[in-house]
């Protein structure tokens, strides 16, 4: 009879969406930027928000946040080419610990930079895929943003 309930336990904590574990889903990326005319290299900060959910009976801790972009499509004149990646190695991210059961929004910053000549604006785009590793305590996780970020010159 004890196996019997263990097993209808399992079942409805399967069914009823009980989750044990810690995940992240739903990356998301600031979708463009319009870089000023006669810009050389000039920063600006890409903001991507990533959800979180803490399934499990503690906190979870996230101790570091990496980002890298790579180039997938280019309008006019671009200084990468397609497939080109920049790293921008560890990034600021808040919070630092998912409590348990909780579910939580990390709220990304990645710094970039463009450049931008005397063309009218939105003549050329950059558009850059976005990925995250994520390192917790409850091992590391990597996610792509489901949107692109377009730099445009």
């Amino acid at each position: 009879m004890k196996r019997a309930a263990g097993v209808v336990v399992s079942l409805c904590l399967a069914a009823c969406g009980g989750d044990s574990t810690f995940s992240l889903r739903d990356a998301s990326v600031d979708a463009s930027y319009s870089c000023p005319t006669d810009a050389h290299n000039a920063t600006y900060d890409v903001h991507a928000t990533i959800a979180s959910h803490n399934g499990t009976s503690k906190a979870v801790t996230i101790t570091s946040v990496k980002a890298v972009m790579t180039l997938s499509a280019v309008q006019g004149t671009w200084l990468q080419n397609v497939g080109d990646r920049y790293d921008a190695g560890s990034v600021t991210f808040t919070p630092t610990s998912v409590g348990a059961g909780a579910t939580t929004a990390l709220q990304v910053t990645i710094p970039s930079a463009c450049s931008h000549g005397k063309t009218p604006p939105g003549t050329n785009y950059g558009e850059y895929g976005v990925s995250f590793t994520v390192a917790t305590s409850a091992g590391t996780f990597e996610i792509n943003s489901k949107n692109k970020h377009r730099i445009l010159a």
